[in-house]
């Protein structure tokens, strides 16, 4: 079942794993869909602040982002190409660890469970793998998140990530974006 479009603008409360707030804009461009925003947090004692560009194709592929995160005094940025086959470059620099991914997840933001689910368009009862290149917070490491989600009834979803040993019930909006995202965040806007 197709989503709703996406409103121009949605905005995240961190609650849980941290504290903090994420807006994120979206437009309609050529061959796709533009996402900007910004995330900051503090968790675990360590505030940070990521502020990201995201290109999408049609089909909801990560097409490119770049990525400016600041944390313990420093200012990093990450530069990050694919050709949406699953064939990815960090930097400029060929990234062989994320080689399958079509998704890019930020750990600092709720918003980017919104593109596997717009772009598989699961039947209910149906569940997929669908691995990201995963980009943490603090210090904008870059490498391969195995997860999965399996469509439930009403906008839910089961998501995994075996790696943190993390399970939860994701909910989603009529516009594929997420409302409710158990110990992280909660939709405000």
């Amino acid at each position: 079942m197709p989503f709703d479009p996406l409103p121009p603008v949605a905005s995240w409360r961190h609650q849980g794993a941290r504290a903090g707030f994420e807006v994120a804009f979206f437009a309609a461009e050529r061959g796709g869909c533009r996402v900007e925003g910004t995330t900051t947090a503090t968790e675990d004692g360590e505030s940070w602040i990521v502020d990201y560009l995201i290109h999408l194709d049609e089909s909801w592929r990560t097409r490119s982002a770049r990525i400016t995160g600041r944390s313990g005094g420093a200012t990093l940025v990450r530069v990050i190409d694919t050709d949406g086959e699953g064939h990815w470059q960090v930097d400029g620099v060929a990234a062989p660890e994320l080689e399958g991914c079509l998704d890019l997840d930020l750990e600092a933001s709720a918003m980017t469970n919104t593109f596997p689910v717009h772009r598989l368009q699961l039947p209910t009862g149906q569940a997929v793998q669908a691995p990201a290149a995963y980009v943490r917070a603090v210090g904008l490491a870059v490498d391969r998140l195995d997860q999965s989600y399996s469509r439930l009834a009403n906008g839910h979803y089961d998501y995994a990530a075996p790696r943190f040993d993390f399970t939860c019930r994701l909910t989603y909006d009529r516009h594929g974006l997420v409302l409710g995202y158990p110990g992280i965040a909660t939709r405000v806007q």
